[in-house]
């Protein structure tokens, strides 16, 4: 079994709306996969399955073996912290330093001090913010705001990371900056990761797996994909 594998999966939402339809999808341990799809095509929907934020209404869902739509709400926390988890609009505690952020899903797993410390410092550096880890969220720039959101998604080592539009409020060169350091996380550290965006130029550059869902439907799997013309015509037609 791979690491990632959804089996005929269907999410239907109370108001009707298919998010997944006959869903199925394997990911390799240590891929880089984009997620692409026009808006509400059923991108989020798909990467809340992994972290079980929402269930299939039918189908199966593992994660590193284990079958995460049948998982009791009371084993959640189990699989979340081997997952790191990227948004978009940050999600920082605007009252926490840097340094606080990033160690408060280490605290609440009941990690000592020492293994704290060693932890967030060397998840800051691998972002290159080790030196900003007495600021505040307000103090840093939106690039460096997002850096803390992935120190804080590695800095208990998940072998997992999903990330939603993470470069969705950026400019262009910081968007870049992002990716570089996301890159060099499943590179050197081996991570999966599962980024759903938005960003052509993003999705062209990195030449990375990708998958297209329109309407709830997977359409497309390339090993080294692009938003290529041909895909941006399915997705809008």
């Amino acid at each position: 079994m791979e690491f990632i594998e959804i089996k005929d999966c269907y999410k239907v939402y109370k108001n009707g709306v298919t998010a997944l339809a006959n869903g199925n999808l394997k990911i390799s341990k240590g891929e880089f996969v984009f997620l692409i799809g026009p808006t509400a095509s059923g991108k989020s929907s798909l990467l809340k399955l992994f972290y079980r934020e929402e269930k299939p209404n039918k189908g199966e869902v593992y994660v590193g073996g284990v079958n995460v739509a049948r998982l009791k709400n009371n084993k959640v926390y189990k699989l979340r912290r081997k997952i790191g988890i990227v948004f978009q609009d940050f999600k920082l505690l605007p009252k926490l330093t840097v340094y606080e952020n990033v160690a408060y899903p280490l605290e609440s797993y009941g990690y000592k001090g020492s293994d704290i410390k060693k932890n967030v410092l060397t998840a800051l550096e691998r972002v290159g913010l080790k030196d900003k880890y007495r600021s505040y969220p307000n103090q840093l720039s939106g690039g460096e705001q997002q850096r803390v959101c992935i120190a804080r998604a590695i800095v208990n080592d998940p072998k997992l990371i999903v990330c939603d539009e993470p470069t969705g409020n950026l400019d262009p060169e910081t968007s870049k900056e992002i990716m570089d350091v996301l890159d060099s996380i499943n590179k050197e550290l081996k991570t999966t990761i599962i980024m759903a965006t938005h960003d052509k130029e993003i999705v062209n550059r990195m030449k990375k797996r990708v998958v297209t869902i329109k309407d709830g439907v997977i359409i497309s799997d390339k090993k080294k994909g692009s938003y290529s013309n041909e895909i941006d015509k399915n997705i809008r037609s």
